[in-house]
Parts: C-alpha cells; sequence; structure tokens
C-alpha cells in the first residue's frame, strides 16, 4: 500500500528543502510514499529550486499559472497513485511525525477520511501570535458545526488523510484556501465515516509567510452554508 503525500508550494524557499527532509524522513510503517510537489508558479525562487532537485522519489509538477492552493492540490491528486492521500503544507507549522497516528484510523478500517486536530492556545495567552486566527477557527467551528451537526474543533487543519476513492468520487470546484472548506462539506453531506487525530501545530506569523487572512474566513463560512443546501 501507498501514501501519497501532496504539497503545494508557493513562494516557500525558506522551509520547502527541511520540510522535504521530514517528509522523506516520518515514519509509516509499511507502507510506501509517494511524495508530489506541485509549485503554483512561486516567484521566489521556490520554483528554481524544486527544479534542482534530484530525488527520484519526488514528482515535480508545475502550473502554468497561479490557481491557489486549492487548484495545486487537485492538480497533485490527478498525479496521485496511492491507495491514501494526504495533504501537507510547504511550511513548518505541521509536523509529518503525525502521519503514523493519522492514517491508522484507515488502515485499520474505522473511517474513510481522518481530520487532524490542531491544540489552539488560550485567546490572550502569549502563544496565540494570531488571535484573530483563533478567532475565527471557534467562528468557523460553531458554524460549520452547527450546519452539519458535527463537534469538530478544527475546520481547517492541513493535515486529512482520504482513501483514494473518497476524493475521485468527489471533486471540489474551489481553487482557493476554501477548497477545504467545500471538499469536507461535500463529505459530510455524503455521510462519509471520519474521525479526528490530534496533531502538533506550530504557527507562523505573517511576517514568517503566514498567507491566509480574514478573507479566506468568510469564503469558509460562505461555502458552509453554500453547501449544506446545495444539490450534490
Amino acid at each position: 500500500m501507498k501514501l501519497s503525500i501532496i504539497i503545494p508550494v508557493y513562494n516557500e524557499k525558506e522551509t520547502l528543502r527541511e520540510i522535504l527532509l521530514r517528509v522523506k524522513k516520518a515514519d509509516i510503517g509499511e507502507l510506501k510514499k509517494e511524495i508530489i510537489v506541485v509549485d503554483d508558479c512561486s516567484h521566489d525562487g521556490s520554483k528554481e529550486l524544486i527544479k534542482n532537485i534530484r530525488d527520484k522519489e519526488i514528482k515535480k509538477i508545475f502550473n502554468e499559472k497561479n490557481l491557489g492552493k486549492g487548484g495545486a492540490i487537485k492538480n497533485g491528486i490527478t498525479h496521485a497513485t496511492g491507495e491514501l492521500i494526504i495533504f501537507q503544507d510547504a511550511d513548518l507549522e505541521y509536523d509529518p511525525s503525525d502521519y503514523k497516528h493519522l492514517i491508522q484510523p484507515i488502515l485499520e478500517s474505522k473511517a474513510d477520511f481522518v481530520l487532524g486536530e490542531r491544540p489552539f492556545p488560550q485567546f490572550f495567552s502569549k502563544e496565540n501570535i494570531i488571535p484573530l486566527h483563533t478567532l475565527g477557527n471557534i467562528v468557523l467551528s460553531f458554524i460549520g458545526n452547527l450546519l452539519y451537526f458535527k463537534k469538530l474543533k478544527d475546520y481547517e487543519p492541513c493535515y486529512k488523510v482520504f482513501k483514494r476513492e473518497v476524493l475521485l468520487d468527489n471533486p471540489a470546484h474551489s481553487n482557493g484556501f476554501e477548497y477545504d472548506i467545500e471538499l469536507m462539506a461535500r463529505l459530510f453531506r455524503k455521510k462519509y465515516s471520519f474521525t479526528t487525530v490530534p496533531i502538533s501545530f506550530k504557527p507562523r506569523s505573517f511576517q514568517e509567510g503566514k498567507k491566509i487572512t480574514w478573507k479566506d474566513g468568510l469564503k469558509a463560512v460562505y461555502l458552509l452554508l453554500k453547501y449544506r443546501f446545495k444539490r450534490l
């Protein structure tokens, strides 16, 4: 069995080498790894860095135009051959050592997909470097749980693991950060089995390259509402 790891990249030159090292070192038991790096028209040198990679285990894909994170992920999915697929950001906020725990429920036939659950800091603590993001996640989780009758604490974790057929049978249309929200809304509507697994999380600031903003949060709320009532 194989795990396809899709890494969308947009201007992440400073962290790309390190995250690829961590992904390659990550323990996933007897499963094979397929690493797929999708550059979304970076202009900081990331594209050149990827082109110069001499590792046959890494598939390199280059979007002809900037599509957004969701567009890059979807392009990666079309090239994935693993029975399981996981999304991996190109920064260092998430730790690939969590892979082994994330894939276990699927290997044990307990879920069709698995969502990571980040440990959020107390709202007024020093560790909460972007309070607006914490507040946004609280609001988004409240709205999502109300609409889809769930009890999730985190609606936008990077780490999500899927059976390959789950993704192929449920193509999402969104191309930006909101791709994850649309995908989850579709899967919740179709009653796929899932579970959550605690993951580690080291948030970065906007100065360090954080890209998601409050505007993306508004898009996420809109999609949660849209796909709760849209005919699929």
